[in-house]
C-alpha cells in the first residue's frame, strides 16, 4: 500500500484482482468493509457532539445550519438538509445544502467545479451567511477549493465552522481545528478513489447525527416520538393521529379531533390534551419551553 498519498487515494489490498471474483465474493468483500465505517464514525463522537452543540447554539438563536460540499459530499449534504423540514417540521431554510456545481451537479458529475474557491465563498454571500449561522463542510480528501474557501469566509465572519473528512491530514481541518475536524478513518476504497463508497457511507451516517440531535435537543422529538413531523400527506396525516392517540392514550377518533382543533399540529393537540388547555395555550406554553413537551410537562409538575 502506498503511504505518500491520501487515504482516500490509496489502493486497498482486501480488493486486489477484485475483478476476477464472482458476484458473491465481490457483494462480500463489500460488505466486509463497510463494516467499517460505523466504527469510524465512533471514533469521532467526541468531535461530532462538539459539532452538534454549536448547531443547537445556533438554532436557540435564530441561526442556520450550511452543509457544503462537491460531488457525492454535496449531494449527501443537500440530501440530509431536504429531510429536515418534513421529518421535524421546521423550515426549509433552517438547513440547507450547497453543492459545487449548483442544482444541475446534483444529477450529474461536475467535477471541476470542487476547484472553484470563489464560487463557494459566493454561495455562502447568497444566502447572507452570517456569525450566527454554522457551517460544515463535507469533503471526503479534506482539500476540494470550493469548501476551503467556503470555510475561510465562515471563520472571518465570526461563525462556527466544522468539517468531516476521511483523511487525517487535511486543509479543512487546519481551519476548523481540533475539536470540530470530524475525521472518519474507514480507510482506502475497495475501487480506488472511489468515495462515494464508504467514505460517503460514513459522511452520511454523521449527517444523520447531526441534524437528527440537534432537532432533539431543540424540542422536535418527544422520547422518541416524530411529534413535529409535517402532515404533508395521508401517510403522515394519519401517523400524527397516531402519535397523538399514543402519548395521551385517547381512541383514534379523539385523535382526529385533537390533531383538527390543533391545526394539524401534534405537540399542540398532545399538550391541549394532556393539560386541558386549548389551542392558543398549548402554544403558548410551547413557546415558553423552547418547543419541548417533556418541558411544558415538568413545568406543570
Amino acid at each position: 500500500m502506498q503511504t505518500n498519498i491520501n487515504t482516500t487515494e490509496q489502493r486497498n489490498s482486501v480488493s486486489y484482482k477484485i475483478d476476477t471474483k464472482t458476484t458473491t465474493q465481490i457483494l462480500e468483500i463489500m460488505n466486509s468493509e463497510d463494516k467499517l465505517v460505523p466504527i469510524a464514525v465512533g471514533k469521532a463522537i467526541a468531535q461530532i457532539a462538539n459539532v452538534v452543540d454549536a448547531v443547537v447554539d445556533a438554532f436557540n438563536n435564530n441561526g442556520r445550519l450550511f452543509y457544503i460540499g462537491a460531488g457525492t459530499s454535496g449531494r449527501l449534504g443537500v440530501l440530509d438538509a431536504s429531510e429536515c423540514p418534513p421529518t421535524f417540521g421546521v423550515s426549509p431554510t433552517q438547513v440547507q445544502g450547497i453543492i459545487a456545481g449548483g442544482n444541475p451537479a446534483l444529477t450529474r458529475s461536475i467535477e471541476c467545479a470542487e476547484d472553484d474557491g470563489e464560487q463557494g465563498i459566493e454561495e455562502l454571500k447568497k444566502v447572507n451567511f452570517s456569525s450566527l449561522d454554522v457551517l460544515v463542510g463535507i469533503t471526503a480528501s479534506g482539500g476540494a477549493s470550493f469548501v476551503v474557501d467556503a470555510l475561510k469566509y465562515a471563520k472571518s465572519l465570526g461563525a462556527k465552522i466544522g468539517a468531516i473528512s476521511c483523511n487525517n491530514k487535511t486543509q479543512v481541518f487546519d481551519i476548523v481545528g481540533p475539536d470540530y475536524s470530524i475525521y472518519l478513518p474507514v480507510g482506502p476504497e475497495i475501487v480506488t478513489g472511489s468515495t462515494r463508497l464508504k467514505s460517503g457511507t460514513g459522511q452520511k451516517l454523521v449527517l444523520n447525527m447531526i441534524t437528527t440531535t440537534a432537532m432533539i435537543r431543540t424540542g422536535k422529538v418527544y422520547n422518541n416520538l416524530m411529534v413535529n413531523v409535517m402532515p404533508v400527506n395521508k401517510k403522515l396525516v394519519d401517523r400524527s393521529c397516531r402519535l397523538i392517540q399514543e402519548v395521551t392514550s385517547v381512541d383514534y377518533t379523539e385523535a382526529q379531533e385533537l390533531f383538527k382543533m390543533a391545526n394539524k399540529e401534534v405537540k399542540t393537540a398532545i399538550v391541549m390534551k394532556l393539560l386541558n388547555v386549548d389551542a392558543a395555550n398549548a402554544r403558548i406554553a410551547l413557546a415558553n419551553n423552547g418547543g419541548s413537551i417533556n418541558r411544558v410537562l415538568d413545568e406543570k409538575r
